[in-house]
């Protein structure tokens, strides 16, 4: 089967606010970066171009009419994946193994500070006859969702604290990322209950931002850069959407996601064969519900691990050294390119500060966020 790299990547952003650029800058700042590192350009070179978005989030319809202008793609085809950014990576992936595409780019962003409300459009995801008409927040589900993690597996609210002082201080090394800080564990449990047992600080803040990635089959990323990141395997998953018939203490759809990924990439043993991982944060508990789902540690170990340093920068699997979206801060749908974007910087060695040493093999896991249970993983190494 054609083997497919990643040859270029590009960002602009992530900053809390961008009133001085409207999202088709963001993304074209991004695109320039990616086709300068990859060695491409658009209009002569790629094929194909996929980009991630959800038209209620973009406030149009039939988005993809929106993108072509700034990735360089006008007469090109172009359309556009209403998921999680790691979907439309795959999606990208798919398009080169057909063996019609040699270069294929996706993209993502977020603007997320020109959303108003939010949590109506969330809510507008729920089901409309059971679960809508309660006009809750969707927070609600997040905090049921957690307390029941902490119920069945042992974790602790201590434990969740510590992966946001864990993330935050990551992104203090990240020069890109929009929310670094030095916190402690008592400053996390001491902030506002949004959701019991979920505190406002471990909840992933919003960024505005873009990501732009070039995907190449084996021959044209052997002629583009001397450094490829092959993709070695791809996973996705969704489970159930209704909220009365899903799994709750565990993170399923991460679960089968990462074990579709792990057997194209012949992986048996992640916790050996895994180097480091970037995994979605959304929520504290989420990085330890997603870490025991991905089968980086036992259902019930994640929190501990965790509490023990093992997921530190220097501990045995590191993970989110990027800060993750706590620290980086949440790009609506690009959060799970961003994930996929550390993973990059870091295998090709030019993470800067947080730089891992001798890492070979990085896994990226993402979530689509509330309501939904749909997530993708993507396993990459030089």
């Amino acid at each position: 089967m054609t083997q497919v790299a990643i040859v270029g990547v590009g960002y602009s952003g992530f900053r809390t606010i961008t009133p001085d650029v409207s999202y088709k800058e963001l993304m074209y700042e991004a695109a320039v970066k990616a086709y300068e590192d990859a060695g491409v350009d658009p209009r002569r070179d790629v094929d194909s171009f996929v980009s991630v978005a959800e038209d209620f989030n973009e406030g149009t319809s039939i988005f993809d009419e929106y993108v072509p202008d700034q990735l360089g793609g006008v007469l090109k085809p172009v359309h556009t994946i209403s998921g999680e950014g790691i979907h439309g990576l795959i999606a990208a992936y798919m398009q080169i193994l057909t063996g019609a595409m040699d270069i294929v780019v996706v993209e993502a962003h977020s603007k997320a500070s020109n959303i108003l409300t939010l949590p109506h459009i969330l809510a507008y995801a729920m089901d409309p006859v059971l679960n809508r008409p309660l006009s809750a927040n969707p927070l609600f589900i997040a905090g049921m969702e957690m307390n029941r993690f902490l119920l069945e597996t042992g974790t602790t609210e201590e434990q969740c604290a510590r992966v946001v002082a864990k993330n935050r201080s990551n992104a203090l090394l990240n020069p890109s990322a929009a929310y670094g800080a030095t916190l402690g564990v008592g400053d996390v449990l001491a902030s506002e209950m949004l959701s019991w047992p979920l505190k406002r600080l471990e909840v992933a803040s919003h960024a505005d931002g873009a990501i732009v990635i070039v995907l190449a089959s084996d021959g044209a990323a052997q002629e583009l850069t001397d450094l490829p990141i092959w993709i070695q395997g791809v996973g996705w998953c969704n489970d159930s959407f209704s909220l009365e018939t899903r799994e709750w203490a565990g993170a399923y759809y991460a679960h089968r996601a990462a074990q579709m990924a792990y057997r194209m990439a012949g992986i048996r043993n992640p916790q050996g064969e895994i180097d480091f991982a970037e995994l979605d944060d959304t929520f504290a508990y989420k990085e330890l519900q997603h870490l025991e789902a991905a089968g980086l540690c036992r259902t019930g170990e994640a929190g501990l691990l965790t509490e023990e340093g093992y997921t530190e920068l220097d501990g045995a699997l590191p993970v989110n050294p990027s800060g993750g979206s706590l620290g980086v801060g949440h790009l609506l749908d690009a959060s799970g390119l961003a994930r996929v974007l550390e993973v990059v910087l870091q295998l090709r060695g030019e993470a800067g500060e947080r730089q891992l040493p001798d890492v070979e093999t990085g896994l990226a896991l993402g979530w689509r966020g509330l309501p939904t249970t749909s997530g993708a993983a993507v396993v990459l190494s030089v």
